[in-house]
């Protein structure tokens, strides 16, 4: 009789959870869209303002080019799914940490706020240093090697999935302090070992950059040289965090604590139990 009622418990708690990430799924969709919605009215305001740091840096008279029919009107409807799902983040991510926190310990739970927080204000803030830094610089070197003869007239198509490619690049690039708080909480990464390996990560952050960013020199070093310093924001703030495996070890070392003093308190209960019936015998 209780094996069915287990499994039949089982199956109701999988479904509910089911049924709960479906919600949580739905919550997200509707978020993006709600966004989506304002931005493809005025996707086309929002094309120009993206494209407004590559037409400043192209020679006078010069214009982009479409090379297809739909891409003059599927191009800005993209880039406004784009920008919903990226302002619509902080949400999703939410919606993410409420499917998972009631499996999470409170002192887990105590630090997802702070992680939800930081990890989208520093994709943020790895968008807008592509927009306000990268992309002037790197459209401005673009323009000036062109060779004589060859028209600067970039494709609206190409110059967005190149703005795209960069901007998830740096978006996620920022996120290197968050990724290296986790890992040293996993108790994966000792960041004291890592600060004495600073060689070796230099080499890597540019590796990582060259495989992020477009094949060109000047775009890669933008990208390694901000995450240099994040890198080293991150070692900071790691070395401060204890690793979960310690906590867990020091949970356990109090709960053989206690369990002794428990013990000892019974076993000196018992003995004094036992000495003041000695002494009653004794006095009949």
């Amino acid at each position: 009789m209780g094996e069915p009622e287990q499994a039949g418990n089982d199956e109701g708690t999988l479904i509910s959870h089911l049924l709960e990430l479906r919600d949580r799924l739905l919550y997200a969709i509707i978020a993006v869209l709600v966004v989506f919605v304002p931005l493809a009215i005025f996707s086309e305001q929002l094309y120009q303002q993206l494209a407004a740091p590559l037409l400043a840096s192209l020679p006078e008279g010069n214009q982009m080019i479409v090379t297809h029919p739909l891409q003059a009107f599927l191009t800005p409807i993209k880039l406004a799914f784009f920008f919903a799902v990226v302002i619509a983040i902080p949400f999703v991510l939410y919606q993410i940490w409420a499917f998972v926190a009631p499996g999470l310990y409170q002192h887990e739970q105590r630090m997802v706020w702070p992680l939800l927080v930081s990890s989208s204000v520093l994709f943020y803030a790895g968008m807008a240093f592509a927009y306000f830094v990268v992309f002037p610089l790197v459209f401005g070197f673009l323009a000036q090697v062109t060779p004589k003869g060859v028209q600067f007239t970039p494709d609206i198509k190409a110059y967005q999935d190149f703005v795209f490619t960069l901007f998830f690049a740096f978006g996620v690039a920022f996120e290197l302090p968050v990724a290296l708080v986790l890992l040293t909480r996993a108790g994966i990464v000792d960041p004291h070992k890592l600060g004495k390996k600073r060689p070796y990560v230099v080499l890597w952050t540019f590796v990582v950059a060259m495989l992020l960013t477009p094949p060109d020199a000047l775009s890669q070093t933008l990208l390694a040289i901000p995450l240099l310093v994040l890198f080293e924001i991150g070692l900071l703030v790691a070395k401060r965090i204890k690793p979960r495996a310690n906590d867990d070890s020091e949970e356990h070392e109090s709960v053989d604590l206690d369990a002794e003093l428990e013990s000892a308190m019974e076993e000196s209960a018992t003995f004094s139990g036992d000495k003041r019936d000695r002494k009653g015998n004794k006095r009949r």
